[in-house]
């Protein structure tokens, strides 16, 4: 669990300062408090990596570290309200009028009662993180990785990998690397494949278990040199920027590197031109992205006219990185869901043709297999609120 922190540390962080520009906090009167928050997480997120390094053999951290996320889990429901609300007032703009009865869908209460609870639970969350930043024996024992003070640009953290490694250095990973090269030897298949073409291996586990170096002994295997006829490299690290991605991905391709005048449309050219009809292997080190919309739009270019049996390794802390990776890259998943895929479909037959909303409930649910989950959005009231003129359907 507490190996998330630092992910869900730099989501929560770049929230904040998305939502203390929202007219919402301005007429709440909470942006300064929404501002204090914002730095007191980014002072605490500078030293989370070293603290997740050194959790393996420290008891004090490894609790240290169970605490902040609690807090940070908490942070993170009270901004999904502001989420909801922003959202809330952008349906009502655009519709032009709302219900009494939406209002206390999304805010569960009146307006002021609303506020007043916000604005606590703001600065509970705070006192909450003070508290752990206090702790002097835990706090002072880490050290700050790249961290500027304040609440203005903060440079996160890119641990750059690359693909050499000493075979006669490595002990006791020949079991792992032969498991791993036999699955990069297997063709596509629609079990394991996005369009049958490409599929997702995840190499998983805490900082410090030598994920990196199992994934460069397995690159540099002669078995696996010879079968792909592409093979790249990236260190992906927290920054995922699908222009940067893109550059990395073709600058190993192509063994050259890529210029800062291309613009995006000329990169993503230029990368399924390179894939395109090639059996290839993408290495992406070090990944903590969760966010499924840059999975997709990252899948789309790299699926594009593969060659059957393409395989992109990743290595990750976090499984639920994993899972959504190959979701990402595994279509035709409602096969095996169908019950979901029903419930999807009326789901989308809701949303009235509203992207917004289409958005973020596919947002919310994608990867989700319970059937609860999609019921309560499918079944939920807020369907059956309609505007007083023109039939208009509010919506989540």
């Amino acid at each position: 669990m507490a190996d998330l922190a630092f992910p869900l540390a730099t989501k929560l962080i770049e929230k904040l300062g998305s939502f203390a520009s929202e007219q919402i906090c301005l007429a709440w009167g909470v942006k300064a408090d929404l501002k204090k928050l914002q730095r007191t997480m980014s002072t605490i997120k500078g030293v989370i990596l070293d603290a997740e390094q050194k959790q393996a053999h420290n008891q004090q951290i490894r609790s240290w570290l169970r605490q902040l996320k609690d807090v940070f889990l908490d942070a993170e429901d009270l901004l999904d309200e502001f989420e909801c609300e922003a959202l809330r007032r952008e349906v009502v703009e655009t519709f032009h009028g709302t219900t009494g009865k939406v209002r206390r869908f999304f805010s569960r209460s009146n307006p002021i009662a609303f506020r007043l609870r916000v604005g606590h639970e703001i600065k509970e969350i705070r006192e909450r993180l003070d508290e752990l930043k206090s702790n002097k024996a835990i706090f002072d024992s880490l050290t700050s990785i790249d961290h500027h003070g304040g609440g203005g640009d903060h440079h996160e953290r890119v641990n750059v990998t690359h693909s050499f490694v000493r075979a006669s250095k490595v002990i006791g990973r020949e079991s792992e690397k032969k498991q791993i090269v036999n699955l990069l030897m297997e063709q596509g298949d629609d079990d394991q494949s996005g369009n049958g073409n490409v599929s997702v291996i995840p190499i998983v586990g805490i900082g410090g278990l030598g994920k990196t170096t199992l994934a460069k002994l397995v690159y540099d295997d002669e078995r696996v040199v010879g079968h792909f006829q592409k093979r790249m490299w990236v260190s992906v690290s927290v920054d995922f920027e699908i222009t940067r991605l893109i550059k990395m991905i073709l600058s190993s391709a192509l063994d050259t590197e890529m210029g800062d005048k291309l613009s995006l449309d000329q990169l993503q050219g230029r990368l399924r031109h390179a894939l395109k009809d090639n059996k290839f292997l993408l290495v992406l080190d070090d990944v903590w992205n969760e966010d499924p919309i840059k999975w997709s739009e990252l899948r789309d270019l790299l699926i594009e006219g593969a060659k059957s049996g393409s395989k992109i390794l990743v290595t990750t802390r976090n499984t639920s990185v994993a899972e959504m990776m190959e979701c990402a890259f595994k279509e035709g998943r409602d096969k095996g869901y169908p019950n979901l895929f029903e419930m999807g479909k009326d789901i989308v037959r809701k949303c009235g043709g509203v992207p917004l909303a289409v958005k973020t409930l596919g947002s919310q649910l994608y990867s989700k297999t319970d059937e609860r989950e999609w019921k309560l959005v499918r079944d939920s009231e807020i369907w059956e609120l309609k505007q007083e003129d023109a039939g208009h359907i509010y919506l989540l």
